[in-house]
């Protein structure tokens, strides 16, 4: 993880972050790791090819990949509080023209989140139009899987996994979701949102 397994607390506990961390991503990638043993192709592909070509693996391949590629990102999008940044002016300019606000976004966001039936993920992507969306999936995957109905670039993800919250909000996933916009890391975001635009530009 970028910071200490406490440091972003009171959101999220130094014992769930740990457990999440040390034991549920250490799976995805222990699991992912035997099957790129049994499967060589998979080693030379990025976790991005993956997961754009995700359909002509097995089940193991596409749980365990999305697994590790969503956590790795997901650590990256939070931050302590003091460290957080603010959507930059061209996020918050993208944000208005296709959501009208910000905090418009983020209700979008949320009700993709307490609305993903089971485990899962809320997602803000930009999509091959160049436009900001909200999208969910279930359990381990993501948006650039093509077996996904609404495909584009991650630039904000929310893990709705029981496990990622339950410890410090029982049932309450829409308390989590509220509190989690005050580590998510905006630096990380923009740089993200900036490469999406870039490459959905150059395609």
């Amino acid at each position: 993880m970028p910071y200490a397994a406490d440091a972003l607390a009171p959101v999220i506990d130094k014992d769930t972050m740990q457990i999440h961390h040390g034991r549920h991503h250490q799976a995805y990638v222990n699991n992912l790791n035997a099957q790129v043993a049994s499967t060589p192709e998979l080693a030379s592909l990025s976790l991005e090819a993956m997961m754009s070509q995700i359909s002509r693996f097995n089940t193991a391949v596409r749980n365990n990949g999305g697994g590790h590629y969503n956590h790795q990102l997901f650590w990256q999008l939070m931050a302590p509080q003091a460290d957080v940044g603010e959507p930059s002016a061209a996020l918050k300019k993208a944000i208005e023209r296709d959501f009208g606000s910000i905090d418009a976004m983020q209700k979008s966001f949320n009700q993709a989140a307490a609305t993903r039936f089971g485990s899962g993920w809320a997602w803000l992507i930009v999509d091959k139009e160049h436009k900001l969306q909200v999208t969910s999936t279930p359990n381990q995957d993501n948006p650039l899987m093509d077996v996904v109905e609404v495909q584009g670039t991650p630039i904000l993800a929310l893990d709705v996994w029981e496990h990622a919250y339950y410890l410090q909000y029982q049932n309450k996933r829409g308390d989590y979701a509220t509190a989690w916009w005050t580590i998510v890391n905006w630096h990380k975001v923009n740089e993200l949102y900036r490469h999406a635009t870039e490459q959905t530009k150059a395609h």
